[in-house]
């Protein structure tokens, strides 16, 4: 059977730990006398993340072994949530986006009264479409469209989608064509792999 992309993680509790990067694209002049500076904002912005596994015996190991050799460095692309915290604190059991392409105040459509809060992850789009986003300040639903705060800004142009709330994840690929693991003499393995979101 032929590997098709993206790829879903193998097994979530075998994770040890994930460092989140939020990158902006963001260029800084500083004058070397007064120290005054000057910022110039672009639109890039994008999720990097190193993941580090639990040390695991073979049996569990080779499976994520495979599963890195299958992505074939740079080449595949995998879906990835916080393995944490992936669904929201808030309240709300449905929001729809609405926004244009580079929007990072989106038209949200909750309930009355549901909310989000600040933190929250959640997605948009299935697949390939995934994007992952959170929440900058909290928001609390009128049952008509009100604005939402989020990080990144949105990839393309949506109308009326329905955020995934309880397991939000994006779409990734490895950082590097290297895959490299460890094994030590009383055969544990030790994992771990950087990888950024496919904008």
């Amino acid at each position: 059977m032929a590997i098709t992309y993206p790829l879903s993680l193998p097994n979530q509790t075998t994770i040890r730990s994930v460092e989140f990067r939020a990158v902006n694209a963001v260029a800084y002049s500083q004058s070397p006398f007064t120290f005054a500076g000057q910022t110039h904002t672009y639109s890039g912005q994008q999720w990097q993340i190193d993941i580090t596994l639990k040390p695991m015996r073979r049996d569990d190991a080779e499976t994520w072994v495979a599963w890195l050799l299958s992505l074939r460095g740079r080449h595949g692309t995998f879906l990835l949530s916080d393995p944490i915290s992936n669904s929201i604190r808030g309240s709300a059991t449905a929001v729809s986006i609405s926004g244009s392409a580079g929007d990072e105040t989106v038209a949200a459509t909750a309930t009355n009264g549901q909310t989000l809060k600040a933190g929250d992850f959640f997605s948009l789009g299935t697949g390939s479409d995934s994007t992952l986003h959170k929440v900058l300040v909290d928001f609390t639903g009128t049952g008509s469209a009100a604005d939402l705060e989020i990080w990144p800004a949105l990839r393309k142009t949506r109308s009326g989608v329905s955020a995934d709330l309880t397991s939000a994840q994006g779409l990734f690929r490895l950082v590097s064509n290297e895959t490299a693991y460890s094994v030590n003499q009383l055969a544990v393995y030790g994992i771990s792999f950087g990888a950024a979101e496919v904008v």
